[in-house]
Parts: C-alpha cells; structure tokens; sequence
C-alpha cells in the first residue's frame, strides 16, 4: 500500500470503462502488454491488440466527481477525491466557485491542498482552478461567485499560486462599460495589466473566457494585449503561461455553435454546411468564428496560449470542435469536460432538460456539462479526430501547458492502455488506467 510519506513504485489496478460505466479489475503489465483478471478471475490476454500511453487523461474544469460540489470546498473530502480519480484513471483538476466571503477560507482550504500534495497524499489531483471572479459575462456562474477583488484580495489570491491554484478564468473585457461587473468599480480596483503581472510572476496562469457580446473587436484587442502582458514578465511557471476557457463558448460569434435541442438539431446540417468547415484557415478565421475566437485560435497556434474545448458535443458542435483542433495544432488545445455528477454547483441547484445531458440554472441558462471524459474521448473518436490527436487533446497538451510531466507522482507506470475494438465491445469507450501505486492511506 501507499503511504502519507507519497506512492509505492508497484503497479497495482485498472478500470475498464465501458457503456454501462466503470468497472473494477485488477490489472498487470507484463512487457507492453495487459493482462485483466476479469470478473470470475480468470485472466484475459489482451497481447493480439491494443496499444499503451504513458499518460493519464487530465479532467480539465471538472466541477464535481460523485456528489460533492468542488465550489463548497471546505466540505472536500481531498483524499477521497483522489481516490475517486484514480478509480476512474484520471488526472483530476477541480475548478471552483468562489463568494467574496469565503476568500480566507479558500485560502486556508489552499493551504491544507498544498500540505497533503507535499506528502504525496494526491497524485491524482495536481492543482485545483478558479472560475472568476473576475467575469464581464457570468453566464452559467452563480451570480454570488462574481465579484471584482481589491488589490489586497488579489493579492491574497496570487499567493495561492505556491499553493497549487494553476489557473484563473478572468475576463479580458472584464472592465470595461459593457460588462457586468462596471457598476462595481471604484479606485481600489487595479486595472488588468497589474492584474495579469501579478498573477502571472505568481504561478498562476490567467485563464481567458466569459467574454461580452457587446464589442467584439475591443475584446479581441484586449486579449492580444493581455497574453503580451503574461509573457513580459519574469515567472516560476512551467508550460504556458495563459490558457483560455471554453473556445466559443461565452464569447461573441457569427455563428450558431450548437444544437441542443430537437428543433435546432433539424437545421443542424443545413447550418454547418453552410459554415464551409474545409475551408476554415487562420488567415481568414475573424470572418469565419469572429474576432475574438480568432484572436484565440491564433493565439493558440502561436504557441503562446493553451486553449480548452468541450467534446460533449452539446457546448459545440462535434464537427465545430474537431475543425477548430485542426486548424489550431492539436498540441496547443486541450479537452475539457465541464463536468459536474452532482445536481448542485456553486450553492444553486441545477437540473436536466430532457434533450440534452447538459445542467441548467433555474433561469434554464447553461450550468455546466454531465459527460466524463472517457465519454468525450469517444465522441472525439467518432467525430473523426485521429488516436494520436486525442491523446495530445486529453493528455500530452495538458501535461505540458501545466508541467505535469515533472510531477513526481506521475512517473513511469502510470498511463493508459486502449483495447482493441472488438475486446471492448463498445468501440467509443475502450481505455483502461493503470496506475503506478494505490492510491496513498488518509494521512494522519
């Protein structure tokens, strides 16, 4: 077994996800090969297919596994998740929600992260991400999670940075007349560069997203001038130094992005076709997606921001996001789930609309997604993207933008083996995790 000390060096599980959901086995290498102990013990040789991957996927802006709401984190159980990741074979990383209230004691939920990632108690959780506060549009957001901080407040957020906070979603037009937030300024509140700089000299990535509809252009101006920013500065980050968050979502765009409903879904064809997605290149991309998407398709194929795209097919279209992969460099965009198993997020209650896996607020505006991501690697699958492509979008990109690959509780051993087609059974959901150590006993 594990110890509080961190990991011992023996591989020792899998899980093999399938239509119908997870299901234990046990697991063993021998060579490149996987063997499963199936149900009734007797083992199954896999040696005539299938291929492995020295990487786990990483649960991009993932609000909640099982039933706890991540945004109430002082009721994170942190082992437990870790745990609950490593059942699935995931690298996890959870993204919060934060009152202006409960500054002091996320800070303090930091710290307590950043103790038990010292003693090797969560490999499997390598950092943990805010959504806002600073938010021009807050869309899905709980409304009480949206709040323009004072230096001192930044401040005390920037140092969490050595805590283990990876990234910030922060709104490029998040000060200007047209956003939410305006009425609420005053002269305590710093101006994005000094926001940025800081942040950045700190350790913590800004995160671009939940732009206005109102200029499109200034925001787009407003993103080029921010990543400048970011990469003008002196920092102890590894990777990228800005992502963005949910590429066509909540930002302006000539273009119908998705179909969630039975009557969109009729014209659904029609719409894409004339959408021309063969045709897309980043010369032409602010005709195209509109100049912010463009600004950060760009951007990204610069190599100078990570970008993160939904594969639930219900954020975005599956043929929208998979030409957007193309276009951009599949080694500069990474897949997020959106994720949230719990009908709770943020404090507000959420629930389904029957034609569609996607969560609503009351006010039926868009929450956040259902889907894992074994589920969205399949639909990737299906919408055409390739194996090697997949596996930079759930994994290599995220393990590079995020330094992941110099964790020491990610070492060899610790990956994925997809099976063949006709092992699986069902061809969209074919991956088995195999991880290096049990996960580690609660410290004491």
């Amino acid at each position: 077994m594990g110890t509080a000390e961190g990991p011992e060096p023996a591989l020792h599980a899998g899980v093999v996800l399938g239509a119908e959901g997870t299901r234990a086995q046990t697991a063993r290498l021998e060579g490149r090969e996987l063997v499963l102990e199936s149900g009734s013990g007797a083992p199954r040789d896999l040696a005539g297919g299938g291929y492995f991957v020295e990487a786990l996927p990483v649960e991009m802006h993932c609000h909640s596994i099982g039933q706890v709401d991540f945004s109430d984190f002082s009721g994170i159980d942190l082992i437990e998740l870790n745990a609950a990741a490593a059942r699935e074979g995931v690298v996890c990383v959870p993204t919060v929600y934060l009152r202006h209230d409960r500054l002091e004691e996320f800070v303090t939920f930091m710290r307590r992260f950043h103790e038990l990632r010292k003693r090797g108690a969560l490999p499997f959780v390598p950092g943990m991400a805010l959504e806002g506060p600073l938010l021009a549009s807050h869309g899905g957001t709980p409304a009480a999670t949206v709040w323009p901080p004072n230096r001192h407040e930044w401040e005390r957020l920037a140092m969490c940075g050595r805590l283990g906070l990876l990234y910030m979603v922060i709104s490029p037009d998040s000060l200007t007349p047209d956003s939410d937030l305006y009425d609420r300024l005053d002269r305590k509140h710093p101006d994005l560069p000094w926001i940025i700089r800081l942040l950045v000299e700190s350790g913590v990535r800004p995160a671009l997203g939940h732009y206005t509809k109102a200029d499109a252009a200034r925001a787009a101006e407003l993103t080029y001038e921010l990543v400048n920013v970011a990469w003008s500065v002196e920092t102890p980050l590894k990777g990228t130094r800005v992502v963005t968050d949910h590429l066509f979502n909540d930002m302006p765009l000539p273009i119908k992005h998705a179909f969630r409903t039975r009557r969109a879904r009729e014209r659904r064809d029609a719409l894409i076709a004339s959408y021309d997605l063969p045709s897309w290149n980043l010369s032409d991309l602010p005709e195209q997606v509109g100049p912010v998407a463009a600004a950060i398709m760009r951007l990204c194929a610069a190599g100078r921001v990570a970008s993160c795209v939904n594969f639930d097919g219900e954020h975005v279209d599956l043929a929208i996001a998979a030409r957007a992969v193309e276009v951009v460099d599949r080694r500069n965009i990474m897949l997020m789930t959106d994720r949230c198993d719990a009908a709770r997020l943020g404090g507000q209650a959420l629930h389904h609309n029957p034609e569609n896996s996607l969560w609503y607020q009351d006010d039926d505006v868009v929450a956040a997604g259902s889907q894992p991501i074994d589920r969205q690697i399949g639909n990737a699958r299906a919408a055409g993207v390739g194996e090697d492509e997949i596996w930079d979008l759930v994994s290599f990109t995220a393990y590079a933008a995020f330094g992941l690959g110099d964790d020491p509780w990610l070492g060899p051993g610790v990956g994925s083996f997809v099976l063949p087609e006709d092992a699986a059974g069902d061809a969209s959901l074919r991956r088995v995790a195999t991880l290096a150590a049990a996960p580690p006993r609660r410290p004491r």
